[in-house]
């Protein structure tokens, strides 16, 4: 369930209009890492409608996995993984307190050891949001729900999956939220910092163009690695600094409480565990943010 649910980290945060960030992502057990560079930005447009924004984003991530394991496969086109993504976004308001938010979208993400686009390197996605906002200077308790269905041809399932987050502010220091891919804790000491502790989701889903056999040296072995992904889940503490009320840098630091690298093949079945051992996690980057 948490791998499904990380299909629709990307729309439940949705507060985000850019980001650029880095992870840094060691393996334990090993000397194996990921590093990943992320950038996205949404631009809104303003309709004529009162409250009415057509919103369409851009997305590229590009992960440098570094594979020394000693394996009886090459391992050379492993080592990077690109995706580029595109949605197409429309809000619009329902009431004084609730939008309704819709995306469609479509995403590139391969090791593209071809040099070529395939059609396995494409998946597609679509949402539907309800999403209530109380916020304000008169507001003394802030809060933000947002709820609808995700689908993405990545989890493998024919139907729409269940999208949850909640957030409230119930101290003028203090504020929490509920929710995939994260839930945290925050301690807001001033306008410009704030701590907080959080469990969240990440990973990764990318196409292999060249598929493989994980196991050359067994008689009439089928096990070909078609796709590879990474879910962790984690827990740690961050930092963030805000330069503006709605640019700021962050810093996150953790630790895996799950951590599933794996080669699978045309049938999401897994072939082959790359690591599976807990280890340590950070992140960081600057974000603008309509809230």
């Amino acid at each position: 369930l948490l791998f499904l649910f990380f299909g629709i980290s990307a729309n439940a945060q949705l507060t985000d209009l850019a980001r650029v960030e880095f992870t840094y992502f060691p393996q334990s057990d090993s000397d194996n890492s990921f590093r990943r560079f992320r950038t996205f930005v949404n631009f809104p447009i303003k309709l004529k409608k009162e409250g009415s924004y057509l919103v369409p984003g851009v997305e590229y991530r590009n992960v440098h996995f570094k594979f020394y394991d000693d394996t009886s496969f090459e391992t050379l086109h492993l080592d990077r993984f690109q995706s580029f993504t595109a949605t197409l976004g429309y809000v619009f308001h329902l009431s004084n307190d609730w939008r309704v938010g819709i995306q469609t979208g479509a995403k590139a993400a391969s090791n593209f050891s071809t040099n070529q686009l395939l059609k396995d390197d494409i998946l597609y996605e679509g949402a539907v949001f309800f999403i209530k906002i109380k916020n304000g200077e008169e507001v003394l308790k802030p809060t933000r729900m947002i709820f609808g269905l995700h689908y993405s041809t990545t989890s493998g399932f024919p139907f729409p999956l269940p999208v949850a987050h909640y957030y409230k502010k119930f101290h003028p220091q203090w504020s929490y939220m509920v929710g995939v891919p994260k839930t945290n804790l925050k301690y807001h000491a001033n306008d410009r910092n704030v701590l907080q502790a959080f469990v969240t989701l990440d990973g990764f889903y990318a196409n292999v163009q060249d598929n493989f056999n994980v196991t050359p040296t067994v008689p009439n072995s089928t096990n070909l690695a078609d796709s590879m992904s990474m879910t962790v889940v984690l827990a740690g503490l961050g930092y963030e600094y805000s330069f503006t009320e709605h640019l700021g840098l962050y810093v996150y630091a953790g630790h895996t409480i799950m951590n599933d690298i794996r080669l699978r093949d045309k049938d999401r079945n897994d072939v082959y565990t790359i690591n599976s051992v807990n280890t340590f996690y950070a992140r960081g980057g600057l974000k603008f943010s309509v809230f």
